[in-house]
């Protein structure tokens, strides 16, 4: 019996999912931190943020229209540059999915601290985000058959916390609270300093954008569809953003630089008690839901990256007789667990700027270098010839200024560590007689 043909994606349902994976924790964490920083300019720096954004994005959109799969930046980055750049990106993009992971249980329990001041305690705040991690995995051992209902429910929590908060809070703004230019509190370090710890932190709130363009294989006329949505969906998400920064500075204050649970605390401004609340019960159920979602989604493409397209190590490919991608799971897991040892959010949303940084650079590169590739179709062109790409390199390159050295560290480490296990999995391949290429289906000439 034939399959029924699945409808492709229109314009409205990938701006929506558009939407939906750029707005997650760091909207409920990140304004009291960012305000912290550069005080009220943390409300201009998300439209900026946005805006730099935008032009990387647009050269994901650029070779999405070129190179057919859902790869994203480990094929464009294998298509330009080789088998050992892919693998390498191949690795940073599994690797995203567990720092995701990490960073949505480690945001959990940050917001829980609000209520349960015992979690400031590294001890506690370990034996909560470690047992969440572990059920998380026990969950993925069911299969995801309830992810759809899941992600509904953490979409309406997040979207009706945020339209609540502006929409009510709009009318509590004090014009005498945006009095503080420079920073909510002086750590006695420069304003360019802290310029650029505000910007990766806000930087860290776009970054769901680059699943976008690995969608684009199931949307209706990708050429035109994808650079339109991804346009659109980035300047709907720093309006909303800085909407959201104005709303809570012009509601808190200069208390805002000390909330833990800004737009929850906002809320109490406002709303007492029970706007505190509910405030905070939305903003769990909407990080509790993108954990679970993201645990689900990393063991898997790792497993993709494996066994459908010829990339990562055989190993990770490997599933149970329930399908479930074991290997990759428990390592998937067994990693998340480490970085959870840190029981520090920040850093770990540093390490998603970081780890996207690293697959932000090879794809733009990759932009430019098959821009006039004779063999790829022409696809969606950026106008200006390389002014976009170089405009978003320059943007990639400034991210470095927001890294702490021990970042830069790991990330080399990971980098080298990675190259080893090329080299060991090249060596398994040749004595098994396979090949390292990636599948037929990815290889766009």
């Amino acid at each position: 019996m034939a399959h029924a043909k699945i409808k492709p994606l229109n314009f409205l349902s990938v701006f929506l999912l558009g939407v939906d994976g750029i707005v997650g924790s760091g909207i409920f964490l990140m304004p009291s931190r960012v305000y912290a920083k550069i005080g009220d300019l943390s409300a201009l720096v998300m439209p900026l943020a946005g805006i730099s954004v935008l032009m990387i994005a647009l050269c994901f959109a650029n070779l999405a229209s070129k190179i057919p799969g859902d790869g994203g930046a480990w094929l464009y980055t294998y298509t330009a540059f080789g088998k050992f750049a892919g693998f390498e990106i191949g690795i940073f993009t599994w690797l995203l999915g567990i720092i995701t992971m990490a960073t949505e249980i480690s945001a959990f329990v940050t917001a829980l601290r609000s209520v349960v001041p015992s979690l400031n305690q590294h001890r506690n705040y370990l034996i909560v985000a470690l047992s969440i991690l572990a059920v998380l995995t026990i969950l993925n051992l069911f299969g995801s058959d309830f992810m759809d209902w899941v992600d509904n429910i953490s979409t309406v929590a997040k979207i009706g916390v945020l339209v609540a908060f502006v929409a009510i809070g709009l009318f509590f703004i004090h014009p005498a609270n945006f009095n503080n230019i420079s920073a909510g509190v002086s750590d006695g370090s420069s304003l360019f300093g802290r310029f650029n710890a505000g910007f990766g932190m806000v930087f860290y709130m776009f970054t769901g954008f680059s699943f976008l363009p690995i969608a684009a294989s199931k949307m209706k006329n990708p050429e035109k569809t994808l650079p339109k949505a991804l346009i659109s969906v980035l300047l709907t998400s720093a309006i909303l953003y800085m909407i959201v920064q104005l709303t809570a500075i012009g509601v808190s204050g200069s208390s805002l630089a000390n909330d833990n649970v800004p737009i929850a605390a906002s809320f109490y401004h406002f709303a007492g008690t029970v706007g505190y609340d509910v405030a905070l019960v939305g903003m769990l159920i909407s990080i509790l839901g993108v954990a679970l979602s993201v645990s689900f989604s990393t063991p898997t493409i790792a497993s993709s990256l494996a066994s459908e397209h010829q990339l990562l190590p055989r190993i990770l490919g490997k599933q149970n007789k329930r399908g479930v991608p074991m290997v990759s799971l428990l390592l998937s897991c067994g990693i998340c667990a480490l970085m959870l040892f840190s029981g520090n959010y920040l850093f770990l949303a540093s390490a998603i700027v970081f780890t996207s940084f690293v697959q932000y650079v090879p794809t733009i590169l990759a932009a430019i270098k098959l821009r006039n590739h004779s063999k790829l179709p022409r696809g969606f062109r950026l106008p200006g010839g390389n002014l976009i790409p170089v405009i978003a390199l320059l943007v990639t390159l400034y991210l470095i200024l927001s890294f702490s050295l021990e970042l830069i560290i790991a990330g080399v480490i990971v980098f080298a560590l990675s190259g080893i296990w090329y080299f060991y999995d090249d060596r398994d391949r040749q004595a098994n007689g396979l090949r390292r290429d990636i599948a037929e289906i990815d290889k766009p000439f």
